[in-house]
């Protein structure tokens, strides 16, 4: 069971560190062309769609959004038996992949987005934004855009909130009981 440890963003925090971090894909890839917004199911989802939304709004441009299921890349859980991935609508040779997602933990999710990438098309580059940056990674990745790092114990998790799927937003720590 888990239990309510501390808050750590309320919705108007979630909503600037996104803003935040839309400002930033924009300016450090000198604006919008050839960039893909991916959501990794669940919870990146509806923040790539915020980013997207913030990016319209800055520079008139609406980007390819693509949601990726992760769950066929992974080495750390059971592989589910389904068909195969489904793949982006979106070529992905030669553009800039924006991977989103919620929260970094140990680096495994950004791996199998990663792969699940390059399986359908060699990027120009990839770059991956969360909204919160857990630290005890596991392997060599890093963030290139962060809502906030908050570095956490291994008995707790971190819970985000988004209003499309929870009805509220924020972010919370959960101990582990």
């Amino acid at each position: 069971m888990q239990k309510f440890k501390t808050a750590l963003m309320d919705e108007a925090a979630l909503v600037r560190a996104v803003r935040r971090i839309s400002h930033e894909i924009v300016e450090r890839n000198k604006g919008t062309e050839s960039l893909v917004l991916v959501g990794i199911k669940s919870r990146g989802i509806p923040l790539a769609k915020m980013i997207r939304e913030n990016i319209y709004a800055l520079e008139g441009v609406e980007l390819p959004l693509e949601t990726l299921d992760t769950s066929l890349y992974r080495d750390d859980i059971a592989k589910p038996d389904s068909a195969p991935p489904v793949p982006l609508s979106t070529d992905v040779t030669g553009k800039r992949i924006i991977l989103v997602d919620d929260v970094l933990y140990t680096g495994r999710t950004a791996r199998a987005a990663i792969e699940a990438v390059f399986s359908m098309g060699r990027p120009a580059r990839i770059q991956l934004a969360v909204l919160i940056d857990r630290g005890h990674r596991e392997l060599p990745i890093r963030a290139d855009y962060i809502g906030k790092n908050i570095p956490t114990s291994h008995s707790e998790a971190v819970a985000v909130f988004l209003p499309e799927i929870d009805g509220k937003a924020g972010a919370v720590i959960l101990e582990n009981q």
